[in-house]
């Protein structure tokens, strides 16, 4: 690790973390928090994929929707509008807007392969976006003054590493720039996060042999067709098994690469104050 004993951690002159696990568990909200303070500087994962990696992807789909419609055609033809996405560190639905759901069209559903190049294509760029981090970390001392740096990743970060492999192309060019955390949620937050897709589903990205186990077992229980699936019914039925997919993949980073935090704690930070002490503990515990 980063930090190998609470002392360390608490004398560094810059602090940098990463923090991982199921979106809805707070790691957004301490990057705010920290970035508020006035020394951190929060790196989004997700913000980053979906501006200098994804933007021209999510804004070509805006365009090929709008020519759709006669008169928005005839002012985009005529250079007369101009259209991107506002993805901001908040609110991150343009991204997932592109990435889509497979099924019925008339659902507002993905053909299977048109689903399966874009999950292609936020896998590629949420590797170049993790991979990215350092550029950024040097970036935020040289241009802005800041010492801290926080790196709030996507969910979908154990999707693209093997934690199991020391040599794994993200978590080795990781592994010496920040302390790497994993909020860990209870099957409370389980259950909470299972409610909260389900009133509102969302995409997400997914390991590719999940995704294909999770299409072929979808049809045969349903019986239905691929072009006839409901899209939000398969994005239901798949977020638990994701969570129970990705549950041990998250572990195994912690184990290997950095810490656990259960997110009952992390749930009480209000300052910088606060998380240096909590992360002491954590080192302290863990050695």
């Amino acid at each position: 690790m980063l930090y190998t004993t609470a002392a360390e951690w608490e004398a560094a002159p810059q602090k940098r973390i990463m923090l991982f696990g199921m979106s809805g568990l707070g790691k957004t909200h301490i990057s705010n928090i920290l970035r508020a303070e006035g020394n951190w500087f929060h790196y989004s994962v997700d913000y980053r994929i979906g501006t200098r990696y994804m933007g021209e992807h999510i804004a070509d789909n805006f365009k090929r929707e709008a020519m759709n419609v006669p008169l928005l055609r005839e002012l985009l033809m005529s250079d007369s509008v101009w259209i991107q996405s506002n993805i901001t560190f908040n609110n991150l639905a343009p991204l997932s807007t592109y990435l889509g759901k497979p099924g019925d069209p008339a659902k507002g559903g993905l053909p299977w392969r048109e689903y399966l190049r874009r999950q292609d294509l936020h896998r590629a760029a949420e590797t170049a976006a993790m991979l990215d981090t350092g550029h950024f970390i040097d970036r935020a001392k040289a241009l802005y003054g800041y010492d801290n740096f926080i790196c709030d990743t996507s969910g979908s970060i154990c999707e693209i590493v093997d934690p199991s492999d020391p040599n794994d192309l993200v978590l080795s060019a990781l592994s010496d720039k920040v302390l790497m955390i994993w909020l860990e949620g209870s099957e409370a937050h389980t259950q909470a996060l299972i409610q909260r897709f389900d009133a509102a589903p969302k995409p997400m990205c997914y390991q590719s042999e999940f995704l294909d186990t999770a299409w072929s077992t979808y049809l045969a229980e349903t019986g239905d067709a691929p072009e006839k699936v409901d899209p939000d019914a398969f994005v239901r039925w798949t977020y638990a098994r994701a969570l129970a997919h990705r549950q041990p993949r998250y572990k195994a980073i912690a184990d290997r690469w950095g810490l656990t935090i259960p997110a009952d704690r992390i749930a009480s930070v209000t300052s910088e104050q606060d998380l240096v002490r909590v992360v002491s503990e954590t080192i302290d515990a863990r050695t």
